[in-house]
């Protein structure tokens, strides 16, 4: 019995001496270490997973080929527009797209399409401020790039000087919401607005065309306000409202031997239209209407009476699954000041998708404008675009 008690005791002391328990406490303290440090490490990770700031870069280019009646036929670029996202978690976000095209003489034009901070209010609200996209109507803002777009060209008056305006500079606020089982989205937005140029003939002046691309100075100290409200009573149709009203004023002149612009007064301008999309299937039905008037002056060197522009298109297309091929014809009217730029337009076209976001188009323009212009031209195109 002596034996166990001592064998024992011998036992308890070799387990429980000092140095043991310094050794164990060592371990633990470092154990602490490396667990302190694995989280650390689990925690870079996690915000790397899911980062505050997220950074998205996309866009889309296309080139292609033009043959027109009276011009020579030409390869060309179209435009490189890349597009740039900084959002911070679900608060605010930075968008922005660049367009880069190459002119005729080789040389590179570069511009600002928009660039906006878009705060998230709600689930129903956005405060978008800085140069955005036009909301009136559907194409500006939904359809022009080239990859969107079934057709190589925009509709005519859907461009430059045309009835739709392009962009705005100033503040809007867009979402949607539910309307019983009905769902709605909405634009409304205040701007600098628009600036007019004028066409002087040697005796006298008359409205040519509205700039309506995002001015970033408001030369009149008058805003324009408008906006876009649409509804899809079912998900596969959309029918929506635009309209604008505010001021515009005489800025540039077309033309030589033009006395100087002074004491120019600031014009009503009006826009209205309406636009609808319907897609069943493989089958897309859509059509778009834009009215801009601008009232007459008579005070300042460039008084003068009013004017309008009206644009309209209406366009189907149809792809023929299980196959990668589309086909494509458009309608297009644009009735403008004078006679020069008016034109009737059909277009006919066949795409080819090789992906979603990567499309082959064959089109041919049958144009009816005023003769000995190019807006009476006929023109077969050809383009290659990719979005990314």
């Amino acid at each position: 019995m002596n034996k166990k008690i001592m064998s024992l005791s011998c036992l308890l002391g070799i387990t429980f001496s000092p140095s043991v328990y310094s050794d164990t406490a060592t371990e633990i303290e470092n154990l602490k270490i490396e667990i302190e440090k694995l989280k650390v490490e689990v925690q870079k990770a996690v915000e790397w997973k899911e980062p505050s700031t997220l950074v998205h870069l996309s866009g889309y280019a296309d080139v292609g080929f033009v043959d027109a009646e009276n011009s020579n036929n030409s390869y060309n670029i179209g435009s490189f527009s890349p597009i740039f996202h900084y959002q911070y978690r679900d608060i605010v976000m930075l968008e922005s797209e660049l367009e880069l095209e190459v002119e005729a003489d080789g040389s590179t034009k570069t511009s600002l399409d928009y660039l906006t901070i878009d705060l998230f209010i709600n689930d129903y609200i956005t405060f978008i401020t800085g140069k955005f996209l036009s909301p009136i109507g559907q194409f500006r803002q939904n359809l022009h790039p080239s990859w969107i777009n079934k057709l190589p060209s925009a509709p005519p008056g859907y461009g430059h000087d045309g009835a739709a305006p392009l962009s705005e500079m100033g503040v809007q606020l867009r979402g949607g919401f539910p309307i019983a089982n009905v769902r709605s989205n909405y634009a409304l937005y205040i701007s600098n607005g628009p600036e007019l140029i004028t066409e002087y003939d040697g005796a006298e002046f008359e409205l040519d065309g509205i700039a309506a691309e995002g001015k970033n100075v408001d030369i009149d100290n008058k805003k324009v306000i408008g906006g876009r409200f649409g509804i899809l009573p079912i998900p596969s149709l959309e029918i929506a409202i635009s309209a604008a009203t505010g001021k515009t004023t005489v800025t540039s002149i077309e033309g030589t031997g033009a006395p100087a612009l002074a004491n120019e007064q600031a014009r009503d301008y009006t826009v209205t239209g309406m636009d609808f999309a319907w897609q069943l299937k493989g089958f897309y039905l859509r059509g778009e209407y834009v009215h801009s008037k601008v009232a007459a002056s008579i005070v300042g060197t460039s008084a003068s009476d009013g004017a309008e522009w009206t644009a309209w298109y209406t366009q189907a297309a149809y792809q023929f699954y299980p196959t990668k091929i589309e086909t494509v014809i458009r309608y297009s009217d644009f009735d403008s000041v004078g006679i020069t730029k008016d034109q009737k337009q059909w277009t006919f076209g066949v795409n080819y998708l090789f992906a979603n976001n990567v499309i082959g188009k064959v089109a041919y323009e049958l144009n009816d404008g005023t003769k000995s212009t190019t807006a009476d031209d006929d023109r077969l195109l050809l383009q290659l675009a990719y979005g990314f």
